[in-house]
């Protein structure tokens, strides 16, 4: 039996703590920001939507209240950022698309290539660098400016109102403004971690936002979202103790692996070339060159799969919408 049947506040409540606590046990069980967990995490999103909407139908709201306001803003907040996450995964297509012209060059890989070839493959890698620092400035100014909009903090002042009742304002709507509050706080982390993986990260926003969300952590699933936090927030911190600028940035997994084989590929030809040994190079050459074909390749299907799925959520979005408002418009008329 489809569970949604049998749905109530308290339901979704309960929902909403199981799948962050499957989200938390997903972060162990990958690697960090990787497609698969960034995938889990956009079809969490998806499901807490369709549920909201079969919650909202259940509950006999009234029609002509700000109710429905109030769910169209939510609902606008996450297709615009949808948008912005499209934006950027499809910025990634041009990159590696470069890479992929990369690889490509050197099949059929000889031992005897000549510096000027390799030259040339050098030259093509700082080219496609090149691109790695333009896409990037152009997410943070995406951060900066759409995202930034998008008001992704904590609404953390009231939260411990919401399961206790000790808000009448949260209880209005048969229980509904307490539910919609839920679902911001839980939306905007989840968007967080999609922004930091495939758009841009700043990890001052995750050390400000684990304050707030362990200073409210009274209801089961604020324990659940605090938890998938600070485990985030610890991550970006072990990665920022690497490097003074390692967790700024794109933060996919697959993304920084390709960089990385990509530089390890760029530092090999230079030696080689300034060494002038080409005759040398079948000993490690063809290795970094299979390693980087297989980042590329598990970017681009990585790539391809999330805008995919992006692609469904504005579905579902637009679903949702037009049910709630046929179903006002059905009840203004009896």
């Amino acid at each position: 039996m489809d569970p949604s049947c049998n749905l109530s506040v308290n339901g979704f409540y309960s929902l909403l703590t199981r799948e962050l606590d499957e989200l938390d046990q997903g972060f162990l069980s990958s690697n960090f920001m990787s497609i698969q967990f960034l995938s889990k995490v956009i079809s969490t999103l998806q499901s807490f939507y369709s549920q909201l909407t079969t919650l909202v139908q259940k509950l006999d709201l009234p029609v002509g209240e700000k109710w429905l306001d109030e769910y169209m803003d939510e609902s606008s907040r996450l297709w615009e950022a949808c948008h912005v996450l499209k934006s950027s995964v499809l910025g990634m297509e041009k990159y590696h698309s470069s890479g992929t012209n990369i690889t490509s060059s050197l099949d059929g890989f000889h031992p005897h290539m000549n510096a000027q070839v390799l030259r040339q493959v050098i030259r093509a890698i700082m080219g496609c660098h090149r691109e790695i620092i333009g896409l990037e400035d152009d997410n943070k100014s995406l951060i900066e400016t759409r995202a930034e909009a998008l008001s992704l903090q904590f609404e953390g002042d009231n939260n411990n109102m919401v399961m206790t009742g000790q808000s009448s304002s949260f209880n209005s709507f048969n229980g509904f403004r307490g539910v919609l509050h839920a679902m911001r706080n839980v939306n905007s982390l989840l968007l967080m971690i999609l922004f930091s993986g495939l758009v841009y990260c700043r990890p001052a926003s995750w050390q400000g936002a684990a304050g707030q969300c362990e200073a409210v952590s009274a209801s089961a699933f604020m324990v659940s979202m605090a938890r998938l936090q600070q485990r985030v927030a610890n991550e970006m911190e072990q990665i920022g103790g690497q490097s003074i600028s390692a967790s700024e940035g794109i933060m996919l997994y697959e993304f920084r692996q390709a960089k990385i084989a990509m530089e390890q590929l760029r530092v090999e030809l230079e030696s080689t070339v300034a060494d002038d040994r080409h005759d040398q190079l079948e000993i490690d050459f063809p290795d970094k060159v299979d390693r980087l074909k297989s980042c590329f390749g598990l970017l681009s299907c990585g790539v391809e799969s999330t805008i995919e799925q992006l692609d469904d959520f504005f579905d579902e979005i637009v679903e949702g919408r037009k049910k709630l408002l046929g179903m006002s418009s059905r009840q203004s008329h009896r």
